[in-house]
């Protein structure tokens, strides 16, 4: 009972560790070897990290924790255990909660799943990303599609219920019938949730020094593969709860929706943020100074901030119109002291375009929408910050 009077809290681990690093990954991450004599260290940091923090949560229970990385599984099932069980002995986790970690498909054994499985872990999200092997090389993939097929019967053998698939589009030379194709094929495994993402070319990886001679699709025929992605995705069963989510009813990723919609986590290992009591914090994504950091009691972090109300009124309309949750009026004036008036006359206008719709009386984007959201987004923005807030209008 004293339980549900407690708030809720995310953990997120961070494990830097890959067998090799994408062509487009711009995740803190080690691969290629570099992370040889470090996972020691590593797994040392992580529980010392956890054991100063868990004093600081007395007022909290843990209802989500979140293994991404890199890619845990490289890293191993072991070191994941005693990480779960230092979780475990300094903080109150409850005992329904979702516990996910990443995987990719390569780096699972039916052993280290059934020893995940009987320490608690309850939810897989497997780095598929193409069903095109042509593609995965061309991605820097360290798998192939057979392996994620053998991958999706190990994990339901272990008695994993809660699968989640992460896709992505935009590939060199990928089509969109081509696209199509790969979504029937990997929903052919029945996941209980599948992520997909547009593929974006971030500076400083592998990807970004030859994208012109990449081939890769334009942002129409993006457009047209997230929106026949919504539809196949819908008319399989599936809900979409954000831009590039889907999960059949009941089961939406709970640790994501963490993000979106302001809830309070802390996260551990280099590159991992928090937000928490107020302040969000990030840990500098230099695995050997927080190693060294968490050894001497040194300062591990890169940033730390209290967030004024004003960017937090900010954040909620980012966040939310990400998501089929949307905004609501008395949600935002409760909570952010600002008018709501000047955004809805901007969403009424989209609504009449098909790029934003009312339900249930929150304002949310419509699959169309989510496409031009951040040109959006821009707009509601600018209108916040030319109101005045209602307190000293009333004045």
């Amino acid at each position: 009972m004293a339980k549900k009077n407690r708030m809720p809290l995310g953990i997120y681990i961070h494990v830097p560790f890959c067998r090799s690093k994408c062509e487009y990954c711009d995740f803190y991450s080690l691969g290629g070897g570099k992370e040889k004599g470090l996972m020691e260290g590593y797994l040392q940091a992580v529980c010392t990290h956890i054991k100063e923090a868990g004093a600081l949560a007395p007022g909290y229970v843990v209802d989500t924790v979140y293994f991404g990385g890199g890619t845990p599984t490289f890293f191993g099932a072991e070191g994941m255990v005693q990480i779960l069980t230092a979780i475990r002995r300094r903080f109150d986790v409850d005992n329904e909660a979702e516990i996910t970690f990443e995987a990719n498909p390569d780096s699972v054994t039916p052993r280290a799943l059934r020893r995940l499985r009987a320490e608690g872990f309850n939810r897989v999200s497997l780095g598929v990303q193409s069903d095109d092997d042509e593609l995965l090389k061309k991605l820097g993939r360290p798998h192939n599609y057979r392996q994620v097929e053998a991958a999706v019967e190990m994990i339901r053998n272990a008695g994993f219920h809660n699968l989640s698939l992460d896709l992505m589009y935009g590939l060199p030379g990928q089509t969109r019938a081509a696209w199509e194709t790969t979504l029937r094929h990997v929903l052919e495994f029945k996941p209980e949730h599948m992520s997909c993402y547009g593929l974006k070319v971030e500076e400083g990886t592998p990807l970004w020094q030859y994208q012109e001679y990449a081939n890769l699709p334009n942002d129409d025929v993006q457009a047209d593969m997230y929106l026949s992605a919504v539809e196949i995705f819908r008319e399989k069963g599936y809900q979409q709860y954000e831009i590039s989510n889907f999960a059949r009813r009941g089961l939406r990723s709970r640790h994501n929706i963490k993000y979106w919609t302001g809830g309070e986590y802390l996260g551990f290992g280099p590159a991992a943020s928090s937000d928490f009591g107020g302040k969000r914090f990030t840990v500098a994504p230099d695995l050997k100074a927080y190693i060294a950091g968490m050894r001497t009691g040194g300062a591990v972090l890169s940033e730390c901030q209290e967030i004024p109300a004003r960017d937090r009124a900010g954040e909620y309309l980012m966040l939310r119109m990400r998501t089929a949750y949307g905004v609501e009026e008395e949600e935002y004036v409760k909570n952010y002291l600002l008018p709501f008036e000047p955004l809805e006359a901007i969403l009424q206008n989209y609504a009449k375009q098909g790029l934003a719709m009312q339900d249930e009386g929150r304002w949310r984007l419509t699959a169309r929408g989510f496409l031009v959201s951040n040109a959006i987004l821009v707009e509601l923005l600018e209108a916040q910050e030319q109101s005045a807030p209602l307190a000293k209008r009333r004045k």
